[in-house]
């Protein structure tokens, strides 16, 4: 993957010689448009990601559709993935909750998107807050991918939420999960356990944690769903609002990139994440309420599914 850097020095102008008094000005001038036309159409795409293994994978996952979609995008440079840290990448001590909720994983990408630093920003759609900065845009979600919960146990012993012992210690920072598990056993204890997939797996080999429960979609597209013990229904644990759903944001005035995300939009999946989104701002829900939500479209009708604990 290249990665090109440019530095705005002034307009051309300023680096070529003075013209003598027999030169055609007429013909330079020229000569610059054509110049500034080739910057202009050179410019590549830039992709705004955060920098974990999940994220990085969603931002290759969307360079490949946006290029098996438009082949000018396949040139050397035409499009540039910029990594971002985000508030709630860097503190991981501390629960969402305390945190401040929804938009601890954006904030950071939206500034660079307003200020013209990137030209999209890809992200999980459960970490997206209801509201979208003025000027911005999110018309763009890819194909879902398996929205349910996957349990995890330290050694894979345990093959069932239902068979862990009283007194269970697992891992969740997630309000609707915990909600959700001490429903089916008031003694689980539930501890505060963030950072990327890989942090986690980490702390459940090293037994911080008797258990732990990800998302399957995040798993399989880093291809490691192979460590899931199980894979929940619905019925078992209702996934968040927006999980496995990929969404592409821009800015609102950005014609080129309107163009180019419009294309990668798989309208069935946007409908149910919509309706999803809709329910969670109804409740003007966020990290701080346990809340689940899902959509299916079944005989062309949206079904959609919510728990509120």
């Amino acid at each position: 993957m290249k990665f090109s850097v440019f530095f705005l020095l002034g307009g051309a102008h300023a680096f070529a010689p003075s013209a003598p008094s027999f030169v055609n000005t007429n013909s330079r001038t020229d000569g610059l448009t054509k110049l500034f036309m080739a910057e202009e159409e050179a410019t590549p795409l830039r992709i705004g990601t955060r920098g974990s293994p999940l994220a990085m994978a969603q931002a290759f996952e969307t360079r490949k559709r946006l290029q098996e979609a438009f082949p000018e995008l396949n040139e050397d440079d035409a499009i540039q993935i910029c990594v971002m840290k985000t508030q709630g990448d860097m503190i991981l001590d501390k629960s969402l909750m305390e945190l401040g909720g929804k938009g601890l994983f954006t904030k950071e990408l939206d500034t660079a998107l307003l200020g013209n630093e990137v030209d999209i920003c890809v992200h999980s759609m459960k970490d997206v807050p209801t509201w979208l900065p003025e000027g911005t845009v999110l018309p763009c979600t890819l194909p879902r991918e398996d929205t349910n919960d996957a349990f995890i146990h330290k050694d894979g012993s345990v093959k069932t939420i239902a068979e862990l012992p009283d007194n269970s210690v697992i891992g969740t920072a997630s309000l609707r999960r915990q909600a959700q598990l001490m429903a089916k056993n008031p003694t689980f204890k539930c501890v505060n356990f963030r950072g990327n997939v890989q942090t986690r797996l980490r702390k459940l080999n090293d037994g911080v944690v008797d258990a732990t429960l990800l998302a399957i979609a995040g798993l399989k597209r880093m291809d490691m769903d192979g460590c899931a013990t199980a894979v929940l229904d619905w019925e078992e644990m209702l996934p968040a609002v927006a999980q496995g759903a990929i969404g592409i944001q821009c800015r609102s005035d950005d014609e080129k990139s309107l163009k180019y995300i419009g294309a990668l939009n798989h309208a069935p999946t946007k409908a149910c994440v919509d309706c999803e989104r809709a329910f969670l701002e109804a409740l003007d829900g966020n990290c701080k309420t346990p809340i689940a939500g899902q959509a299916r479209i079944i005989d062309d009708k949206i079904v959609f599914r919510g728990l509120i604990a």
